[in-house]
């Protein structure tokens, strides 16, 4: 029996972008990246078993390696993570079917790419700020301090919640605040949900290329402002993954 074979799709390009020789595919061996063109645009493609699992930590990083490398030097729509079609004739029907809309998309991030800002709060300097400013809950924290866990459960719950709050409020201060400072270096941001509970902040920015720099320099004015607090991280450029809506993403 012969294996089946598909075509695992990347992201939407114009038509005159072409993968370099060295682009690494999803599977195992990694399938050669192809462009399928048709018209004025173009599908980032490899061959894939269709049989074959995808999904394993390295498929996710060429995927995400061959489009963030995309996006520097042209536009690209991501598509949806292991969405794989039958051939080259299913690429032309999806193209035809959004043609209007992915040409329109292309457009809207030409000399555009992503950045996300991702910063988590420095558990016991931040527990060390609420205690300094917050009586109730340094009381509590004297009232568990060297008692057994069975005894003080009460006071160790509520101070679990109020340090949870505390966390909460602080996390809606600091992403506005981000967004105050870097936002207006930006073409549009978009909140993203903590991916852990001492998130500080989490928000993806679409940056034209011309305001990097004084977009960069505003995070790194922000991180300095925040230093001991919040440990911060600037991942970037990145293809506007947070930025495509649901049509161009390709269910």
């Amino acid at each position: 029996m012969t294996d089946q074979r598909g075509l695992f799709l990347y992201g939407i390009v114009p038509s005159d972008v072409e993968p370099t020789p060295d682009a690494v595919g999803v599977g195992d061996p990694p399938g050669e990246v192809i462009a399928v063109q048709h018209g004025e645009l173009a599908v980032l493609a490899s061959e894939v078993g269709l049989e074959e699992p995808i999904g394993r930590p390295a498929d996710l990083t060429a995927y995400q390696t061959l489009l963030d490398g995309t996006a520097e030097v042209a536009p690209v729509l991501p598509v949806r993570f292991g969405t794989v079609v039958t051939g080259e004739d299913a690429v032309a029907d999806l193209l035809d079917a959004h043609h209007d809309q992915f040409a329109a998309a292309l457009d809207e991030f030409e000399d555009r790419i992503q950045y996300t800002v991702h910063g988590r709060f420095d558990e016991q300097e931040l527990i060390s700020r609420l205690l300094a400013e917050n009586p109730a809950a340094a009381d509590l924290a004297e009232q568990v301090r060297g008692r057994p866990e069975a005894e003080s459960r009460e006071q160790r719950i509520r101070l679990g919640e109020m340090i949870s709050q505390a966390v909460e409020l602080s996390r809606e201060a600091e992403n506005r605040q981000l967004v105050e400072a870097a936002g207006r270096f930006a073409v549009r941001d978009a909140a993203r949900p903590p991916s852990h509970e001492l998130d500080a902040v989490n928000v993806a920015f679409l940056v034209a290329v011309d305001d990097e720099d004084e977009f960069v320099g505003a995070v790194e004015e922000f991180a300095e402002q925040r230093r001991g607090l919040v440990r911060m991280r600037l991942l970037g450029p990145l293809a506007p993954y947070d930025f495509v809506s649901a049509h161009q993403l390709v269910d």
